[in-house]
């Protein structure tokens, strides 16, 4: 028979991810302290300000650059405060992934996209659209 292994009935301490120490000491103020979290903030809701003007694809470029950015300061600083989730591996991954991801949507977005891929263009076809 196997041995059924008990959990606990309460959670004692969990452990922050690796880095998650604020970038700066307690004498700054706390978007001072979190400035990785509070330029990656700034420079995506710029992003969505352009997005909102009409610039659809500089706005989500933007965004997706702002991933990237994050992707890069959680790799390089040690201490990157809310920027660290998980481990810098998975961290780095994820927002390496989704910046790409919306980047390269964007660069393909029609109309006239910025970046043709012809695999995209079988694509439409198979659906119904002829490209464009």
């Amino acid at each position: 028979m196997a041995s059924r292994r008990r959990l606990p009935g309460r959670t004692t301490s969990t452990h922050p991810p690796e880095g998650a120490a604020p970038a700066l000491d307690r004498s700054h103020p706390l978007p001072v302290r979190q400035w990785p979290i509070t330029m990656v903030l700034a420079v995506a809701g710029l992003g969505l300000l352009i997005t909102s003007t009409g610039g659809f694809r500089l706005g989500l470029l933007v965004v997706g650059g702002s991933l990237l950015i994050a992707a890069a300061l959680r790799l390089v600083l040690p201490e990157v405060g809310m920027l660290a989730v998980r481990s810098r591996f998975t961290d780095v991954a994820v927002l390496l992934f989704l910046g790409g991801v919306i980047t390269v949507l964007t660069l393909v977005a029609q109309p006239d996209p910025w970046l043709r891929m012809p695999l995209l263009d079988n694509i439409g076809r198979l659906v119904g659209r002829a490209p464009h």
